[in-house]
């Protein structure tokens, strides 16, 4: 009897474990969305392989291909330039602290790599903004100052500033730290030019704190095509959390999420596709799928210009925000499944956009400043989807998103 009684506690407490391991039903452990296509109309397929592998253990990639990257306690840069570079795969493994970055790393012209981090891997900048800069800027009064154009000078470095917030922020740090080269607006992880089947995955990404300077963001695509970005993490990128930008194309960002901490002072702006309205249209079409934008994010979940972009199953937290979702000229957006919570009063604004399609199981905790609506042509996409219960969105996005894998 207590053998027989015993033998079933272990399968009881196998199946229990089998159990905690599976995987939300709406987990895409797989590439999915614009990446995986070549044609912003047509059914045409792009296979993302990356580096040829998508999660770690790596397996299916020879070993010489591979390199696992740990913390040295100090400027990683050229390190982690070199890994990029000359291999296929590279692993952060955060079991030896975080991985320190002086300046954004720029990484061009390649095709071909998977980035995955283990061991809660965190990718963060050298320069922060610290307690003594956020005071020293309200004690001057930079948060009540002008962000227009023409109100700016010329900085005791000679650079010509437009706009007199910017201006006085970078005169500001530029006194109190003697940067006369202003080295810290390069405050960024990493700048992908001309890249294509790049896979990113279960890293975080850190920044100095967002704040008014011009400076860089964490995670830049600017010409990068057929990239998937999935379960990382972006908290308190200088200018922006991640920008897709200048002819970047068929992009997915998949299960991350967005953040700010008291670091951040002004400018909490997070995902920008498309860097001005000169941008050339028929490129940046991208898929935002089960990402969450949460603490004091303020504006551009995203904002964007000329792609085609779907807004899937993303969930909403940023309360007292200025605007979520925000189409601008010659944009289409296909809205549906989202979820808004509480707090949200302006989920959604456009601007000279092409067409939006505002879907009704969109779900939005209580009633908004204005209804949004639906403008201009049926936006449609080239690839198959289901779109989950709203309902299911903050549970399944809390509980997945960012780097959990």
């Amino acid at each position: 009897m207590k053998q027989r009684l015993f033998g079933w506690l272990i399968s009881l407490l196998l199946s229990l474990t089998a159990m905690a391991q599976q995987p939300s039903i709406y987990d895409l452990q797989k590439p999915f969305g614009f990446c995986t296509r070549s044609s912003r109309t047509a059914d045409s397929a792009y296979a993302v392989t990356g580096g040829g592998c998508y999660s770690y253990p790596v397996e299916g990639v020879s070993s010489s291909e591979v390199i696992t990257l740990t913390s040295t306690g100090s400027d990683m840069k050229a390190e982690i330039a070199r890994a990029v570079n000359d291999y296929r795969v590279i692993v952060f493994d955060g079991s030896k602290g975080d991985f320190i970055v002086s300046r954004t790393i720029e990484i061009s012209d390649l095709c071909g790599k998977t980035l995955l981090g283990i061991n809660g891997a965190r990718l963060c900048t050298k320069w922060f903004v610290t307690q003594d800069i956020i005071s020293t800027l309200n004690d001057a009064g930079v948060p009540s100052m002008s962000t227009s154009g023409g109100t700016g000078g010329i900085l005791s470095n000679g650079a010509r500033v437009g706009e007199q917030a910017e201006f006085n922020t970078r005169q500001i740090i530029i006194n109190m730290t003697g940067d006369e080269e202003e080295t810290y607006r390069k405050s960024g992880i990493f700048l992908f030019r001309r890249c294509q089947n790049l896979i990113l995955r279960n890293l975080k990404f850190v920044g100095p704190g967002s704040i008014d300077v011009g400076g860089n963001d964490l995670l830049t695509f600017n010409g990068t095509k057929n990239s998937w970005v999935d379960h990382c993490d972006f908290t308190d990128g200088m200018d922006g959390n991640f920008d897709i930008t200048q002819r970047s194309d068929f992009n997915t960002v998949s299960w991350c999420t967005f953040s700010y901490t008291e670091r951040s002072y002004m400018h909490q702006n997070t995902n920008l596709i498309g860097s001005s309205d000169r941008e050339a249209t028929g490129f940046l079409n991208t898929t935002y799928a089960f990402n969450h934008w949460g603490d004091r994010c303020q504006a551009r979940m995203p904002m964007a210009r000329v792609g085609k972009v779907h807004m899937l199953n993303n969930y909403f937290t940023s309360a007292g925000c200025q605007v979520c979702i925000n189409p601008r000229k010659n944009s289409e957006f296909l809205i549906e499944g989202n979820y808004f919570g509480k707090g949200i009063k302006k989920c959604f604004s456009q601007k000279d956009a092409t067409a939006v399609t505002w879907a009704d199981n969109n779900f939005v905790s209580e009633p908004m400043d204005h209804s949004p609506s639906s403008s201009g042509p049926v936006v449609t996409v080239p690839y198959p989807y289901t779109v989950a219960d709203p309902a299911t969105v903050p549970t399944e996005v809390s509980t997945h998103a960012g780097a959990t894998l």
